[in-house]
């Protein structure tokens, strides 16, 4: 068989910046898994066009909610033309329903131990509904045969994911409920194997946590030494509290790390069971990270009920009184399957179930504490001022370890900040029930002349 594996895009008018891409690894992982009599091709639609018409027996799509219609879309004009489609990935399989309103077959969780079954059935021409095995062992070595992508990138860096699994169960998280409350892992042989293969030089690790389970990560750093690799990865803030974990992290090739900070509320870190509950620790925790010339880059989260308009100044002044280089600066998601979702729909405070809106920028739900185009127009502040080139010139001199991540990172953001101010006007008529028009004809919303008081309607209190 022909088999075509797709990940869209979330709208083919704006295109991820290729500086903060993140390159796919599921796609090609299940090209591995796939036996060798078929022929796989792999198509990522941020960096190139479906192939619409090509020759092809079997079309697989992997989405996560904010590309989610997209992906529908894909589905319907490929069963247009009379292919199979299969659905897979994080929203396909928390809604799993929805999704086989679109597509032949649904892969419910991770392809591992049923994606060898689906194609036996698919030749035939006997696909099942719905494929699922609950957290499939991660023994078995698969070598990646397709690489390709990564060199269409910005950075040729290669991605790879050594565990799989999370014993938290944050509210508005769905990790556990698609992989597991337990932390299952790669056999680090296998891991060193696939990075040799690779014939890379930097590497991505997509766990959601590589330090989640300490003894497999200094098993892996002392293994990765001697390949004299460079990698980057996401983990908690804990990694300060083990000494010679951060060393080896160090030794292994670590050279930046996301962190989880969410929130600069200590009432908040302490509702979310943070290891770290106080600003000081946080801000103490931070400065020996960076001591250790790994390059920070934290995640914060704006919507919690207890925000107020003051998180927005505070959260900027946190992030400038500890010279962070970078850091994404979402909005709090109710991603369907999380129990944020469940409570706000409960609620009646959900303001759309159109999925496109579902994408960390997008403000779907009317906050506790401010109105809904607030909550939206205070990121948008926050992210103008700290991402004005004088704010990035201001912070460069404490990042000279690492200017190329300063620098280009950075840029990225700034592109994704002017499209995310394309798309006000549109989201101030469609979700907040505002006169978009009047945004397109103010000065003050281009990038460089953002003010966060000319925007945020005004309190009665404030006008006296």
């Amino acid at each position: 068989m022909k088999i075509l594996l797709i990940s869209p895009c979330k709208t083919t008018k704006t295109r991820r910046s290729k500086f903060i891409m993140i390159p796919q690894l599921a796609l090609h992982l299940i090209g591995a898994l796939t036996p060798p009599e078929h022929e796989v091709k792999v198509i990522e639609e941020e960096i190139e066009d479906i192939p619409f018409d090509d020759e092809c027996d079997l079309v697989g799509i992997s989405c996560m909610t904010s590309n989610a219609p997209r992906g529908y879309r894909i589905a319907q004009e490929f069963r247009a033309r009379g292919k199979k489609v299969v659905m897979g990935g994080v929203h396909p399989t928390l809604l799993p329903n929805e999704a086989l309103r679109h597509a032949d077959s649904v892969v419910i969780g991770e392809a591992e131990g049923v994606w060898r079954n689906l194609i036996k059935d698919a030749e035939k021409g006997r696909l099942q509904s719905t494929y699922h095995k609950p957290s499939p062992s991660l023994d078995e070595y698969v070598p990646i045969r397709t690489r390709g992508s990564a060199k269409k990138r910005f950075f040729d860096i290669m991605p790879v994911m050594t565990t799989r699994g999370c014993p938290y169960g944050c509210e508005f998280c769905c990790v556990h409920d698609i992989f597991g409350r337990k932390i299952r892992h790669v056999p680090v042989p296998n891991v060193v194997r696939d990075i040799a293969e690779s014939e890379g030089k930097f590497f991505l690790f997509l766990d959601d946590n590589i330090i989640g389970d300490q003894k497999y990560a200094k098993e892996l750093f002392r293994a990765l030494i001697p390949l004299r690799i460079k990698w980057v990865g996401q983990a908690s803030v804990s990694l300060v509290k083990d000494t010679d974990l951060i060393r080896l992290a160090v030794q292994s090739g670590c050279e930046a790390l996301f962190f989880g900070i969410e929130s600069v509320s200590e009432t908040q870190a302490g509702a979310m069971r943070k290891s770290l509950k106080t600003t000081k620790e946080t801000e103490e925790a931070i400065r020996k990270v960076k001591d250790h010339g790994i390059y920070f880059h934290p995640s914060m989260i704006f919507g919690f009920d207890d925000d107020t308009r003051d998180t927005f100044p505070a959260t900027l002044d946190f992030l400038m009184r500890n010279n962070i280089s970078s850091a994404s600066l979402n909005v709090l998601t109710p991603y369907p399957g999380t129990r944020t979702y469940q409570r706000m729909a409960s609620e009646g405070r959900l303001l759309t179930d159109d999925w496109k809106y579902y994408n960390h920028t997008t403000v779907v739900f009317e906050p506790k504490t401010m109105s809904p185009f607030e909550l939206q127009a205070g990121r948008l502040w926050v992210s103008t001022e700290f991402l004005k080139w004088g704010s990035l010139l201001k912070r460069l001199p404490h990042h000279l370890d690492h200017p190329f991540y300063h620098l280009f990172i950075n840029i990225g953001l700034r592109q994704s900040h002017k499209m995310e101010f394309g798309m006000l006007p549109k989201l101030a008529s469609d979700l907040y029930g505002m006169d978009g028009e009047i945004f397109k004809r103010r000065s003050p919303l281009a990038l460089r002349g953002f003010r966060f008081a000319d925007v945020l309607p005004r309190r009665p209190a404030e006008t006296e």
